[in-house]
């Protein structure tokens, strides 16, 4: 049996913006009293310290969909490049910088052309980016953890994911988080949205027999 389409209801759009704004304040939070050193930290994303994944947010905040296209079409359709540049109109001159800016755009509900349930996607798991390497722990609610992970699960439009965890059976147990048939990948709702996008250390929380076939094409992301 194949599994249905994806539960998440696009039309709940309006419903996700405050989920998106709690977490985009709890990150700025978590981060006021960072040395330079840490900012400097190597973050989950491969090449980027965790102050240019913050800038990253900045800048996919920043952006309808009229300049994000004129920003693709002046990159040449190279989307990688498109990214660097506007990470870089973030960046600022110094990490309180980097910081301030990101405050700024919490209550932002500009955002290019994706569904508002990437946007918080893209916030839970950047803010992990970031979280993890430096030590950060965050009590996701359930709920909103699960509401990613539907998406993820049914979606390779921002990253490779639904072709990721092709022949595995997730299941949370935290949650009731479950999709796919095969191997068994069990764990937390955190670690399988985690992993579902490619982020390996998260693996490290799972258990079951399909994790390693799930860690090696993280590594290979």
């Amino acid at each position: 049996m194949t599994d249905p389409e994806p539960t998440v209801d696009r039309s709940r759009g309006r419903g996700l913006w405050p989920l998106i704004r709690t977490e985009r304040a709890a990150l700025a939070a978590d981060l006021e009293d960072l040395t330079d050193e840490q900012w400097a930290t190597p973050s989950l994303c491969t090449g980027l310290t965790v102050r240019e994944v913050l800038a990253h947010l900045t800048a996919g905040a920043s952006l309808d969909t009229v300049r994000w296209l004129a920003g693709v079409i002046r990159c040449r359709f190279d989307f990688d490049k498109q990214v660097a540049v506007r990470l870089a109109e973030q960046l600022g001159a110094a990490p309180a910088e980097t910081l301030d800016r990101f405050r700024r755009i919490v209550p932002s509900t500009t955002k290019p052309p994706l569904p508002v349930i990437a946007m918080l996607g893209e916030t839970l798991v950047h803010g992990e980016d970031i979280r993890r390497p430096l030590g950060i722990r965050h009590a996701y609610p359930v709920d909103v953890l699960t509401q990613v992970a539907e998406y993820y699960r049914g979606s390779d439009l921002v990253v490779l994911a639904k072709g990721r965890i092709g022949g595995l059976s997730l299941s949370a147990n935290d949650g009731p988080f479950t999709t796919g048939s095969g191997s068994a990948v069990s764990g937390p709702t955190l670690a399988l949205v985690m992993a579902m996008t490619g982020r390996a250390a998260y693996c490290d929380d799972l258990e079951g027999e399909g994790v390693d076939l799930l860690r090696s094409r993280c590594e290979r992301a």
